[in-house]
């Protein structure tokens, strides 16, 4: 989880919790007020034990449902028995617990738990509400555990849909991929054809200098091996995969197409890209991409981007940095499929990718490195 994830649960978890107990100080008020004595007393204890179970949703959403059912059950029970002179349970401040817990655990849980849990919990509110007194705390009750199926089932819905339109990101992914696997195959037959060719006229004329030919054609062979593993292992499922196709045109090409839409556009390169492999090189090609759409979708204002891809002997080094000021817009990197599909094939080819506010606080970073493979002996 990252920092930004970390602290927006912090805050959640954090409001929700003061929400709880400004209901459970509420009820506990009404009740000493309109009842006397200690009767808040069981009411706010089973509140309490509710409403935790809520804040403790995300851990274990089954048991702390299901628990959380039987509190109210039993409340409901205790309530209704004649020689029990207690108020009508469960009050305001349980029933925002119960919302809580059975929206949760209709988003997230398979749909015969969901349906187990939103169907007792809506039959355990009409059994209040039919047997006992009439009153405003059972419709208050019932409104909110209704707020929270439809909640529940609103998210669960919208989770479906991100998770199929991932689905259909990650088809039309592989096929970018499948199609780089058909190019660097292509790329790397013609070169062995063409050296094993050679090396029938180097044999005809010069057979002392057959064998430096044919440690070159094993040579190409093994970084085609390298080349098609590593593409390969992209193929395989993980989730997210970003597109990888080799493109027609170079770094050059695409910052200039930028620039036409944004001002001030900066490249550094090493200028020798020749001995990087072809996967390396279109992965450079579509963080860069990826990283300036990003800049025009939510950094208009940026008044300059540096691209800035570098080389040593650890790898490659590609940063994109613009410097638009802060943005409610851009609160994190995982806005989108692009940035994480990246992620994942730089970490599959060895790689680190990061993403987020510049130290200075003005703009943007996306920073990757890539290895560079050494080559292998077949």
């Amino acid at each position: 989880m990252t920092t930004p994830e970390r602290w927006v649960k912090v805050a959640s978890d954090t409001g929700l919790g003061v929400l709880f107990l400004a209901a459970i100080a509420l009820q506990v008020f009404a009740l000493a007020s309109s009842w006397g004595g200690v009767s808040w007393v069981p009411g706010a204890l089973a509140a309490v034990v509710v409403c935790g179970l809520a804040l403790a949703r995300r851990r274990e959403r089954t048991w702390t449902a299901v628990v959380g059912l039987i509190v109210v059950a039993l409340t409901i029970l205790l309530g209704l028995l004649p020689a029990i002179h207690l108020p009508a349970e469960p009050g305001p401040a349980m029933a925002l617990g119960l919302a809580v817990l059975i929206g949760s655990a209709v988003r997230a849980l398979t749909p015969v738990r969901a349906g187990a849990i939103g169907g007792t919990g809506l039959l355990l509110i009409a059994v209040q509400l039919i047997a006992g007194p009439v009153s405003a705390v059972p419709a208050i009750a019932a409104a909110a555990c209704l707020a929270g199926v439809t909640a529940g089932l609103g998210l669960r819905l919208h989770d479906g849909r991100t998770r199929a339109a991932a689905d259909r990101v990650r088809r039309d992914e592989r096929l970018e991929l499948a199609r780089e696997l058909h190019d660097i195959v292509a790329h790397h037959l013609t070169g062995m054809l063409l050296q094993s060719q050679a090396a029938q006229v180097i044999a005809r004329r010069n057979p002392d200098k057959v064998a430096e030919t044919l440690a070159e054609i094993e040579a190409a062979g093994t970084d085609a091996m390298i080349a098609m593993r590593r593409v390969v292992e992209l193929l395989r499922d993980t989730d997210d995969t970003a597109p990888a196709s080799p493109e027609p045109e170079g770094l050059g090409e695409l910052v200039r197409r930028f620039g036409k839409q944004h001002a001030n556009v900066r490249l550094s390169t090493p200028g020798d890209e020749s001995d990087w492999p072809p996967e390396v090189t279109s992965t450079v090609y579509r963080i860069v991409q990826e990283a300036l759409t990003n800049v025009l979708r939510h950094a208009p204002h940026a008044r300059s981007v540096d691209v800035t891809v570098g080389r040593d002997t650890d790898g490659v080094t590609v940063e994109v940095a613009d410097d638009a000021p802060p943005s409610p817009a851009r609160p994190h990197y995982r806005g989108g499929y692009g940035l994480i599909g990246m992620r994942e094939r730089v970490e599959t080819l060895g790689g680190s990718l990061s993403a987020g506010p510049r130290p200075s606080g003005a703009g943007w970073s996306v920073r990757t490195t890539l290895p560079i493979p050494t080559r292998e002996p077949r």
